[in-house]
């Protein structure tokens, strides 16, 4: 008897260290590449679909089998109107020669789940770029193609089958996305310490603006500049959308020499200022890096901004600027303000109400501006303006 339940416990252990070998294996599953995955046809796809006339246009699909088990997914929907998908809009847009021409278009959108809502407006907008639309001469049917990419870690990409729709496309006029501004925040920047708020543009968050010349991408991206006074022990940071610290860079995305700067706390890495004086910062938001470099010398500070030109007479104190934000150990150099031009005109900007210190440029909206240099000719409109006395640079960017 005894015999027999030693053997039945060995029974029981060998199915025990059997079920425990069984389940370590299903425990740690092997991430698998799949060749494809499903992208369902939509019910709608049977009729045209009046881009005019609809908000969105909706798309599902199913997972690719990583191996049997759920996976993290990232997912892009592209489009196209030949079914060739060899060129994509961003190799057109990289080509200054002008020579590209692009097949398809892939949305900016990242879909986590396995559906996604593409407006009908940007659809609208992708066919007039891959289809070279002209005003008047769209057509009244399209066919358009569609398919979606998605990727995970530790996989290549896979591309879903394609679906094909029908819809009645429209024209839009295309114009370049303005540039994305980025903003600095810390106990040095503005009146308030690391007031990263919404509305706190000007008081807790200064911004840096566009560089004239420099080339910008379909989405805004390019080279940024800012200058002025920063106090010996400042800190601070950048981000991109005022009230959000999602999107940032600090210390760890500064490129090239970095004798201007410290990293002054190994966990947000905020950008530390060793010594008083004037710095430069360039930015590039398309690599994500910034420089920063002492300049030489000091600057003026002013108590007053106005915007003189043919809309008011050349009055030296009409449009007045607000400086932003300062405390006691910095120094006032960032202006901004609102105007709105009825016609195209003239205009310069002078300083404490008087001609004595004025700058003037060639460019518009943006440039940098010469003390005393030509009349800026403006074209009419709303704008929210920007003014860097430091580099003289201005930036009047239009409000929609």
């Amino acid at each position: 008897m005894n015999k027999i339940f030693k053997s039945a416990l060995l029974l029981v252990g060998a199915a025990l260290m059997f079920t425990s070998c069984s389940d370590d294996r299903d425990s740690n599953p092997v991430l698998q590449q799949p060749e494809s995955f499903v992208l369902n046809t939509p019910a709608y796809a049977a009729q045209a679909i009046d881009l005019a006339r609809s908000q969105t246009v909706n798309f599902t699909w199913s997972q690719p089998d990583y191996g049997g088990f759920p996976v993290a997914c990232e997912y892009t929907v592209e489009v196209s109107a030949t079914n060739q998908w060899t060129t994509p809009y961003s190799a057109e847009v990289a080509d200054d020669s002008g020579e590209t021409q692009c097949d398809y278009y892939a949305f900016e959108n990242v879909f986590s789940t396995c559906e996604a809502k593409i407006s009908a407006q940007d659809l609208a907008k992708a066919l007039v770029v891959i289809c070279n639309y002209v005003d008047g001469e769209v057509p009244a049917e399209q066919e358009v193609y569609a398919r979606v990419k998605a990727n995970t870690a530790g996989a290549q990409e896979v591309v879903s089958n394609v679906v094909k729709l029908l819809v009645n496309p429209y024209y839009i006029e295309l114009k370049p996305a303005d540039p994305v501004l980025w903003y600095m925040v810390g106990n040095c920047i503005g009146s308030n310490d690391w007031d990263n708020g919404a509305n706190s543009v000007g008081t807790g968050l200064i911004p840096l603006l566009p560089e004239p010349g420099a080339d910008f991408d379909a989405a805004g991206n390019g080279s940024l500049v800012y200058a002025g006074f920063f106090p010996a022990g400042g800190q601070f940071k950048f981000v991109m959308t005022p009230g959000d610290w999602n999107t940032q860079m600090n210390f760890t995305n500064i490129d090239g020499n970095t004798a201007g700067a410290t990293d002054e706390d190994g966990d947000n890495h905020n950008i530390g200022i060793p010594e008083d004086g004037f710095y430069k910062i360039t930015m590039n938001t398309v690599q994500g890096k910034f420089s920063i470099e002492k300049l030489e010398g000091t600057y003026p500070e002013f108590a007053s901004m106005g915007i003189p030109g043919e809309h008011n007479e050349w009055n030296t104190s009409g449009n007045p600027l607000t400086a932003m934000g300062k405390r006691e150990n910095t120094q006032a150099h960032d202006w901004m303000g609102e105007i709105t031009l009825d016609n195209a005109g003239k205009f310069k900007i002078a300083a404490d109400g008087s001609w004595d210190v004025n700058w003037g440029g060639t460019d518009f909206p943006l440039g940098y501006g010469t003390k005393g240099g030509a009349d800026i000719v403006a074209k009419p409109g709303k704008y929210t303006v920007y003014f860097n006395d430091v580099l003289g640079l201005y930036y009047f960017k239009a409000i929609e």
